[in-house]
């Protein structure tokens, strides 16, 4: 595995290996790796010959009042699951390279920044999509792997390369899970043992509408109060949304219909946490699990 921190470093390896007849998978990371990661990277290797990772803590996607100091930065670890897994180079930029003067061009997805986490984190979404752009222009991969989990993140982007004529695959890898249903992320580490046990609920909540919806409820609202009333009965009451829109332009639905997503933003103590579901919702009434794309 090859640690490449240039960007005309990394430009040079994608060339050898393109000249080579080799075809390359993308995964853009901020580091403190987890098998979320890894299920990421498993995805990529299935679709090219040679992945590259990316690990780079992007400060322009961070909000004044947010943890940018604070996030984890493990890189010898994260450099170790990389040459486990497989990977054959891993890009690990400099602020200053990637963001040599100060930025007077960004990337912004109007309508889709709007909703869900982007009425609280102003600005996170343009700092995701330029970044993106910026690392995708830099690779130039043959295709790109993202996680479900961060599901608004996802449509951001999809609708970034496909708006802009970005010649990349955009792929989703499904959310990874502990044994207990939590989702996996870097901010997990920030919780408590008494905020870790109650972080789960926020996944038997999405369960709870998925059974919600398999039962027949297709009102969105009343899927969300049952929801709700689910997590603060069991500890978890910073609830800043519980949302169920349309899995591909995120707009409000009032009824449960064709694709949708579940999405949930709280607070566990100080830790804020997202997760989500995406049900199909057939015409039959049937209710299957799917992906987002």
């Amino acid at each position: 595995m090859e640690r490449i921190v240039g960007i005309a470093e990394v430009r040079s390896f994608v060339r050898a290996e393109k000249a080579a007849g080799k075809t390359v998978a993308f995964v853009p990371t901020m580091g403190a790796l987890h098998e979320g990661h890894g299920s990421c990277v498993a995805v990529a290797k299935s679709l090219a010959d040679a992945v590259i990772v990316s690990i780079f803590v992007n400060p322009t996607q961070f909000g004044p009042a947010e943890d940018l100091s604070k996030y984890p930065r493990p890189l010898s670890k994260d450099l170790a699951l990389c040459s486990d897994w497989g990977v054959g180079a891993v890009f690990v930029p400099e602020a200053k390279e990637m963001y040599p003067a100060e930025q007077d061009v960004w990337v912004e997805a109007e309508r889709l920044s709007k909703p869900l986490c982007g009425r609280a984190r102003i600005g996170h979404f343009r700092g995701v999509a330029t970044v993106v752009l910026k690392l995708l222009n830099i690779v130039q991969p043959d295709v790109a792997v993202f996680g479900q989990k961060d599901a608004q993140q996802a449509v951001v982007i999809r609708a970034m390369a496909e708006q802009l004529d970005v010649p990349v695959r955009i792929v989703l890898s499904p959310t990874v899970r502990e044994p207990d249903g939590l989702a996996m992320s870097s901010r997990n580490a920030y919780l408590t043992a008494e905020e870790r046990a109650r972080a789960p609920w926020i996944h038997r909540a999405l369960l709870l509408g998925r059974e919600l919806a398999a039962r027949g409820e297709r009102g969105a609202a009343r899927v969300a109060a049952e929801m709700r009333r689910e997590m603060e009965a069991h500890g978890i009451g910073e609830i800043e949304y519980i949302e169920i829109v349309g899995a591909r332009d995120l707009s409000g639905l009032r009824r449960l219909e064709g694709r949708v997503l579940i999405a949930v933003a709280a607070r566990v103590g100080k830790t804020r946490l997202i997760d989500n579901l995406v049900l199909e919702i057939k015409p039959d009434g049937a209710v299957e699990d799917a992906m987002l794309f």
